[in-house]
């Protein structure tokens, strides 16, 4: 059982939280005392003039240094021959804002510090995971005491566990496994993990180990590039001007050159290992930078004049040739087997006609560089990969690719562009047989592989994320049986049914796995994992999720999911967060998500996540209700589904529910605002006020209607574009609403925003906007997500909890 130490000085504990209440700490862990000496003196002061402090001495000691026991009042630790130096601590877990006074009380000599920062007496506690240290110096007979006086705005609650609730740093700081990879005969695997630590200083470290047995062999200072056939990777070095790749043999880490003098560029080993084929730029035409014509949406896009071009670079001789050229750029999608054949993909620009981009695909002999076009100014369509024999292509593309062959809506519904379908092509007859679809889940990532000839994928199933084989042969899909809920990233052996994988569960980091695959009956024959996701959770305790869906009262299935506290007490009631996203693909198990349900149940709240219609992983015809909606039909279920979890539950006050939604989600955020008063308070990051504006605006706002308002436009459908806007319904929004938006997103522009915040104020609204300066569509930057999560947080606080303390230190009131 863990200790929590309460010491009141309150005459009465139940005052208003506005009281300030006294609490006084006189239990620490304690790390020493350790012996320390007085300076030799020379002089009696330094070269500044000033005498020597005693307090000088106290940085003796890391202030990390590991407890070495318990203090419980009384006489200060001390060594009784010499003076001496010690640490205490104590933990402090607040799930609301603390303001007050701090003060050391008893030693002559000691200084305290709150998260490794030395504290004056003011007090400014974020909810989060704090600890108090103190250093004290004692003389040998020395008999100080010690207390810590806490008097804040309500009582704090200390305890001298490392166990602590997941909070904000939690979610940002430590050690994650970040990527895996294999060697061409599965017999080695390189995991790489990154570091975080407190303030945003991060690190990378690599692991290779044995595929089998999980020993470490070695830790390379880089991150290996396997070679796709033998079993080694490639290092590259730059020797004067030259651009140098070096063979590693990875048991021994012996060296030997590979090529020399390679092109700059990206670059793709042939499965032959003999030549490289180089993706190259060649820059635009350039204009005046002060007055200059825009050619079509994308020229707003910095590089959008550069066209990529590829390189064959033979690796006996050296010699480097131009192989594509042209003004709409080319890039590589595979390379067969045996090496003679080269996918290549052109992408062009069709403005008048959805989709505005389509695809010319071509086959180029590798040796003659003479070329098949298979298909010209394909739609709808993906990337491609050969078979094994290098007689079939594997494409991924969208229902309506191919004539919509794997499309199994009625003419009249138009399929999500975002919704993934795997298609067989045969290059000599050009048949084109649909793979997946009747098969629900959308597919992702895809790898044929050379070893079993077997198709691996991953794909979004429900909010889960699984991977699955296909066999191209009999199209029979199958379910691997992988560990964890969301794989999201996978690896297969070249030369080896060996499959490497790293995979989060729904209330657990990521996981990095290794499993030899018995691909005819689509299970594996073993199973090690490399990196167990639960070392990233560290002394941080999460709450519980559980499944829980409804029925619609169109008779839909909607899913969702309850996030609930650790010490949850279903006799009390909480406030919720409702959060979704209500575009085109579902809110995943994604458990580093920065909108984190086991953050806000450390809060106090729960948290209902769910997947409104629209989603991707539910099906097409799921996935199509995202197409000329613009947020009717998603909305609904969002308000159903909260309405419906608390009759469920009588532990949620009905009376305190937030929801927050970010991109789509805070389009969606202010749309539902328009829709039910069911909200007390309302986060929209990014979001989209104006539906007229958003097209012309962003980088991709057209790109973007094209999924969402297929061959729907402003001019000829203004019911969606209009009358479905926030904007033009902000007079309806009586939500107490906080907007956010990074002011360099270039995806959804800050207008989109100013254009809300504008309406509200004017309407005497409860409205707050926060920019976030210098950021994009995401909030990447440590320190500026430290304040953006925090002001999100502050709001709910404010307007769930009755508790503007939060939001009032961060966000001053001003006398204007």
């Amino acid at each position: 059982m863990k200790k929590v130490l309460f010491v009141l000085f309150a005459a009465n504990c139940a005052l208003s939280s506005m009281a300030q209440v006294k609490t006084a700490v006189s239990e620490f862990n304690v790390a020493g005392p350790y012996a320390i000496a007085t300076p030799f003196a020379i002089d009696t002061v330094d070269v500044q003039g000033k005498k020597f402090d005693p307090n000088s001495q106290l940085g003796a000691i890391a202030l990390t240094s590991q407890p070495t026991g318990k203090f419980a009042g009384g006489v200060l630790p001390s060594l009784p021959d010499s003076k001496s130096v010690g640490v205490l601590s104590f933990y402090v877990n607040n799930a609301d804002f603390i303001k007050g006074k701090v003060e050391v009380k008893g030693p002559k000599h000691a200084k305290l510090y709150i998260d490794g920062v030395e504290a004056g007496g003011e007090l400014k506690l974020a909810p989060e995971h704090h600890t108090f240290t103190v250093q004290y110096l004692a003389e040998p007979k020395d008999t100080d005491s010690i207390q810590v006086v806490i008097d804040a705005n309500k009582a704090v609650a200390y305890t001298l566990e490392k166990q602590h609730p997941y909070m904000v740093h939690d979610l940002t700081d430590g050690k994650r496994v970040r990527g895996i990879n294999v060697s061409a005969d599965g017999q080695l695997v390189c995991v790489s993990y990154q570091t975080t630590d407190r303030g945003g200083n991060s690190r990378w470290n690599y692991e290779l180990r044995d595929a089998k047995t999980g020993k470490l062999i070695s830790q390379p200072s880089r991150n290996p590039r396997w070679m796709p056939k033998s079993c080694a990777w490639l290092e590259e070095e730059k020797e004067g001007d030259k651009r140098v790749l070096y063979r590693v043999e990875p048991r021994t880490g012996v060296r030997s050159r590979y090529a020399y003098d390679v092109p700059e560029g990206g670059y793709t080993v042939a499965p032959t290992e003999d030549y490289l084929i180089i993706t190259k730029e060649a820059e635009g035409p350039k204009e005046d930078q002060d007055v200059f014509e825009v050619l079509e949406m994308d020229d707003r896009q910095p590089g959008w004049r550069k066209r990529s071009y590829l390189v064959k670079y033979d690796v006996k001789t050296g010699i480097s040739q131009r192989i594509t050229f042209g003004n709409k750029g080319e890039y590589l999608s595979d390379i067969s087997q045996d090496g003679s054949k080269l996918l290549i993909i052109s992408n062009r620009s069709r403005l008048t006609k959805r989709p505005t981009t389509v695809s010319d695909v071509y086959v180029m002999d590798a040796r003659t560089l003479q070329v098949d076009t298979l298909l010209s100014g394909a739609e709808f369509l993906g990337s491609g990969s050969f078979s094994p024999d290098g007689k079939q292509i594997l494409f991924t593309g969208n229902p309506e690719a191919f004539n919509r062959i794997g499309c199994v809506l009625p003419a009249s519904l138009t399929p999500s562009m975002t919704e993934n379908e795997l298609f067989l092509f045969d290059i000599a007859s050009k048949q084109v047989t649909p793979l997946t679809k009747d098969f629900n889940p959308s597919v992702e990532s895809v790898d044929w592989s050379w070893a079993d000839g077997q198709v691996y994928f991953s794909a979004e199933d429900k909010d889960y994320v699984n991977i699955f084989t296909l066999n191209p042969k009999t199209g029979k899909i199958t379910q691997l049986p992988i560990q964890g809920d969301y794989a999201y990233r996978f690896d297969m052996a070249s030369q080896a049914p060996v499959l490497a994988y790293l995979s989060y569960k729904t209330m657990e980091p990521a996981s990095a796995y290794v499993a030899t695959v018995n691909s005819k009956k689509s299970t594996f024959n073993g199973q090690r994992t490399m990196f167990d996701g639960k070392e990233a959770l560290g002394d941080a305790e999460i709450g519980t999720c559980q499944d829980w869906n409804f029925i619609n009262s169109r008779g839909d299935k909607v899913y969702g999911r309850l996030y609930l506290p650790k010490d949850f007490d279903a006799s009390k009631k909480y406030p919720m967060i409702v959060y979704y996203y209500g575009g085109c693909s579902p809110v995943s198990r994604y458990f580093e998500s920065p909108y984190a349900p086991q953050y806000w149940n450390s809060l106090g709240y729960v948290a209902y996540i769910l997947q409104p219609s629209g989603a991707t992983g539910f099906g097409q015809e799921w996935a199509s209700r995202h197409v000329n909606t613009a947020g009717r039909g998603p909305a609904e279920d969002i308000i159903e589904g909260t309405k419906k979890i608390c009759e469920a539950h009588p532990f949620i006050n009905k009376e305190k529910i937030g929801c927050m939604g970010a991109s789509y989600g805070g389009f969606m955020t202010q749309y539902l605002q328009t829709q039910t008063d069911i909200f007390a308070a309302a986060v929209s990051h990014a979001g989209i006020a104006n539906h007229t504006s958003y097209w012309g605006e962003g980088y991709w706002g057209y790109n973007y209607s094209e999924v969402s308002m297929a061959n729907s436009y402003p001019w000829s459908h203004r019911q969606l574009y209009v009358d479905q806007s926030p904007l033009f319904n902000a007079d309806k929004i009586h939500t107490p609403l906080l907007l956010l938006h990074g002011n360099a997103d270039t995806n959804v522009p800050l207008i989109e925003s100013l254009q809300m915040f504008t309406a509200l104020k004017l309407l005497g609204r409860e409205v707050a906007l926060v920019e976030v300066t210098g950021e994009n569509h995401h909030i990447l930057d440590y320190a500026k997500k430290e304040k953006w999560l925090a002001t999100q947080m502050a709001w709910f606080q404010k307007w769930l909890k009755d508790d503007p303390t939060w939001w009032d230190a961060l966000y001053s009131k001003k006398h204007l």
